[in-house]
């Protein structure tokens, strides 16, 4: 895989993007089909939380090597992991509020996954989807 154009700040969220996907997919994997153990040291944790970052895993990794390769459908997949990242977490603050239990450490995973997502989100459509991240450079004939 070659670097993307764009500079440092692309290149460092296309691999963050794919490491957080990693994480995801491991911690989730083994919350979700590891250890009675595991599951006793995930907490209170909500099951389709849970399992949405599992399976949102999966498309971090996906959407970070397409922002990789400059693909514009790959600006369109982090939006949609950030849209579906809100949604999921309002369905949250409704389980919390009514009176669900849960981990506090959730909210602040999901407030991360939320604002990574939307700066990934932003970011992919600065230096891939934008018109201004295509224009030709302009070439002297001197």
């Amino acid at each position: 895989m070659t670097a993307p154009k764009g500079g440092l700040l692309l290149r460092a969220a296309t691999v963050a993007a794919m490491l957080f996907g990693l994480l995801t997919v491991a911690s989730g994997g083994n919350t979700l089909f590891g250890s009675e153990a595991a599951r006793r040291a995930a907490g209170a944790y909500v099951d389709f939380v849970l399992w949405f970052n599992f399976v949102a895993g999966f498309f971090y990794i996906v959407a970070g090597i397409g922002l990789w390769l400059r693909r514009r459908w790959a600006v369109v997949l982090a939006l949609a992991v950030a849209i579906t990242t809100l949604i999921t977490f309002a369905a949250f603050g409704v389980h919390v509020l009514k009176g669900g239990a849960y981990e506090v450490r959730t909210v602040a995973a999901m407030s991360l996954r939320s604002v990574v997502w939307l700066a990934i989100s932003w970011l992919g459509y600065r230096k891939v989807w934008s018109p201004i991240s295509r224009k030709p450079a302009a070439h002297s004939d001197g």
